[in-house]
């Protein structure tokens, strides 16, 4: 930490090429994770069922095994074909063996999350809080486009998330108490959890997964409870704006599904660096106060 006081440089430079590094991971985490939970419910059901059902694949798969290879023409991708951005461009977005084409969606998350890093780095001095948030993001980058790609938020990831909030204010890291982060933990849960059964009783219709609850129960931890109604106001707004759109690109009414965790995701992250100041603007510039 020394290091970055003596060069302030430094940390905006290690922030973005870790962003990039772990954004190339986080590509193989929204891929796999929900996959790797479709395979554990699916032996979960054999074992209850096992005359009903057919038997789970038995080969290894997780994060790490098998190396990733291309959809088409099945061959391994090499290390020096797999360097964040880097590597797309220079094989201009084709596999190299098959110039099968190869998402933009790769280049554009390890884009983003080295931008989260940097954007942290130049905001927030280097501190053991500056790299929680840092890591804190990530997970928030592999949710969001998980819930996107499935409407799925694992509980591999929004638990371990409420716990590292929650353990940073305990270590004295984060910038409000370990009261505040508990509070936070349980009224972030236990907010929508309260919108979520009002609104079955009323409709005898599901308006979210449980995954959002967790969620909010996570950013409450990481946030503080004083952060959570601008948490759930700016992500009403993103999610009633951005979701509508999303519903009329693909040609779908206002009655059908859509994720919700990005737009907490999105809000949460936001207030954890901007929060004080759209707070004090709020209060000062539209209420006068």
């Amino acid at each position: 930490m020394e290091l970055f006081v003596y060069y302030p440089w430094l940390f905006p430079l290690f922030a973005t090429i870790l962003g990039l590094i772990v954004g190339s991971f986080l590509n193989v985490v929204i891929y796999r994770l929900p996959r790797i939970m479709e395979r554990d419910w699916h032996a979960e059901c054999y074992d209850c069922f096992p005359d009903q059902m057919t038997a789970p694949p038995q080969e290894t798969f997780n994060l790490s095994y098998p190396a990733s290879t291309c959809p088409q023409c099945d061959s391994k991708i090499k290390f020096y074909d797999n360097i964040p951005v880097i590597s797309w461009l220079l094989l201009r977005g084709k596999c190299r063996q098959c110039s099968n084409p190869i998402s933009v969606r790769y280049p554009l998350i390890e884009l983003l999350t080295g931008a989260m890093a940097l954007t942290i780095a130049l905001y927030l001095p280097a501190s053991y809080w500056s790299y929680a948030v840092i890591g804190f993001s990530f997970v928030l980058v592999a949710l969001t486009f998980i819930d996107f790609d499935t409407q799925l938020l694992p509980d591999q990831l929004t638990l371990p998330l409420m716990w590292a909030g929650i353990a940073t204010a305990l270590l004295g890291w984060a910038p409000h108490s370990l009261q505040d982060a508990v509070v936070g933990a349980m009224a972030g849960y236990l907010s929508l959890w309260s919108v979520y059964w009002l609104f079955k009783l009323i409709t005898k219709k599901e308006g979210m997964g449980y995954g959002d609850f967790k969620l909010l129960a996570a950013l409450g931890a990481w946030l503080g409870w004083q952060m959570l109604p601008m948490v759930i106001l700016l992500s009403s707004v993103l999610g009633a704006v951005f979701g509508i759109i999303q519903l009329r690109l693909a040609g779908q009414d206002n009655q059908t599904p859509f994720s919700f965790g990005p737009y907490l995701a999105i809000a949460g992250w936001i207030a954890i660096l901007w929060g004080d100041n759209i707070t004090h603007w709020y209060f000062t510039s539209i209420l006068g106060f």
